[in-house]
């Protein structure tokens, strides 16, 4: 079985119980969200970037600069690959994950999967000094960058579960927003 070292383990992984991923752009609240939505639901969290660069030893940046996205995608592939027959989780994985070929269709179904909209003016305000360890956003433009990323993600982000506008809403509000869907996806 395989190990999560950067996951707080809160429970059992059991694969019973779907795991909850959220995708969005990078800004939209994916590993801070996804920490309190743990904590609210007594689940684990894994955020993808921090395990894949615990496992590496080197930043997501270093990975990008050293090997390339496509080394990066391939290290995602992997650990959605571990996560596969597991459960109970609430994943947070980077913003391109959802349209890394196949990853998606590994934990979906059961998996229940969440959107966090955001624009990108929101997005880039809430990663604030963050950008430049971002590879894909570290260019002179990153607004500009960020808009072209979610025209060449949307699509696939929209092939959620759910969608939750998080534009102007509090973390408690996005938690309390998820945990009530998550509780209509239950079985009765």
């Amino acid at each position: 079985m395989p190990t999560f070292r950067t996951s707080r383990p809160v429970s059992a992984a059991d694969a019973a119980v779907p795991h909850i991923v959220l995708v969005g752009l990078p800004g939209s609240g994916k590993s801070s969200v996804g920490r309190a939505l743990a904590d609210a639901l007594g689940r684990n969290f894994l955020d993808f970037d921090a395990e894949i660069e615990r496992r590496e030893g080197v930043t997501i940046a270093e990975i990008f600069a050293a090997h390339g996205e496509a080394r990066f995608r391939s290290l995602e592939r992997t650990l959605t690959e571990e996560l596969r027959g597991l459960g109970n989780y609430v994943l947070a994985p980077g913003g391109g994950w959802a349209t890394n070929p196949g990853c998606l269709a590994l934990l979906k179904p059961p998996a229940i999967v969440i959107y966090l909209q955001v624009e990108p003016a929101r997005a880039l305000k809430r990663m604030a000094g963050g950008i430049e360890s971002r590879p894909l956003l570290s260019r002179p433009d990153p607004h500009a960058e960020l808009t072209k990323i979610l025209h060449g993600r949307e699509a696939t982000y929209l092939l959620a579960d759910h969608t939750v506008r998080v534009d102007f809403l509090r973390e408690s509000e996005v938690v309390a927003t998820i945990v009530a869907l998550a509780a209509k996806e239950r079985p009765d």
